[in-house]
């Protein structure tokens, strides 16, 4: 016991000297950016899931719809006795929904940083798919890991729902997906969420909701730097910015400062002047040519494509080359 608790403190230590390294580095550039990673501290990942309900945040409930509308033709594309690998395993509802769709699926790898809350998941996808054979990676999905001994020998689809592609610049989303195919191998699948380029006014209000709690999402992560990299930023000093980028075809979010003032983070002082501010989130929205041929540079065929109802939200299916 004593060893494991160790063990566990050892680690929270090296994530905390690696976040104080992240904070640094981007508070020192220019323009000024943090990883929006770092987001998801407690509060933010509670804050998150209120933004999910939002009336204003479509997409979870469109790419929701569009998982149920179409799950059969999705789990017709997995081959039988297939091991689905999920990258960045968050809430398991989307899961369940293919789960559900694909009882022939044989093996379920979810892929998270997070060794804890996989165990938690995993404890609750036996309990209700007694029959999954269910092998738990904690890794870091956006670089190279190695699957379990007991999927090396089955058919691998992969699973990245939720936009997260959106999240990487385009040329790091290459590098998502043609490391997502090493990992998977040769002709292997990949099930992914992409959002879509659509009204600016639908695509400013998701990220600018009327009760403010994207605002406090975003603001969270000054409090979160002040507690565990040692800052002392006035949260009320800065504010909540969020627009869609016509020409580059995202939403990016920032933390404006309405000042001139400076800030300590542990050793290190930084200047911040009046409007300045810190881009926390890009989010990406491609049309459907746009992400086919991003997906072919990285080496995958779009096999299939749907929506929800209204258009907001595709899933597809690729084919490794």
């Amino acid at each position: 016991m004593k060893a494991m608790a160790g063990k566990a403190r050892r680690e929270a230590a090296a994530e905390e000297d690696a976040f104080l390294r992240d904070v640094v580095t981007g508070l020192s550039a220019q323009p000024k950016w943090m990883a929006a990673k770092h987001f998801y501290d407690a509060e933010g990942s509670r804050l998150f899931e209120r933004i999910m309900e939002l009336p204003e945040y479509y997409p979870t409930r469109s790419e929701m719809q569009a998982l149920r509308a179409h799950a059969a033709a999705i789990a017709a594309l997995i081959p039988e006795s297939a091991a689905l690998v999920e990258f960045g395993s968050g809430s398991t509802a989307k899961i369940r929904l293919l789960l559900e769709a694909a009882p022939h699926i044989a093996a379920y790898v979810p892929v998270d940083i997070s060794a804890d809350y996989l165990e938690e998941q995993a404890a609750e996808l036996r309990r209700d798919f007694p029959k999954l054979k269910i092998f738990p990676v904690a890794a870091d999905f956006t670089k190279p890991f190695e699957l379990p001994l007991g999927v090396r020998k089955l058919a691998r689809v992969g699973f990245f729902p939720g936009s997260t592609i959106g999240n990487f610049e385009p040329l790091a989303a290459v590098a998502f997906l043609r490391n997502a195919a090493r990992i998977l191998g040769g002709n292997a699948s990949l099930i992914i969420g992409v959002d879509l380029v659509k009204d600016e006014r639908v695509l400013n209000a998701a990220y600018n909701d009327k009760a403010g709690v994207t605002a406090a999402f975003n603001l969270n992560l000054l409090t979160r730097i002040n507690r565990e990299a040692g800052g002392d930023f006035d949260v009320s000093n800065f504010s909540h910015r969020a627009f869609f980028n016509t020409a580059r075809e995202r939403i990016e979010m920032h933390l404006v400062s309405k000042k001139r003032q400076r800030v300590t983070v542990g050793d290190h002082v930084f200047e911040f002047a009046p409007g300045e501010t810190i881009h926390t989130e890009s989010s990406y929205k491609y049309s459907p040519a746009g992400f086919r041929d991003l997906a072919r540079q990285a080496g995958w065929l779009e096999e299939a494509l749907w929506t929800d109802d209204a258009g907001n939200f595709s899933v597809r299916v690729l084919k490794a080359r």
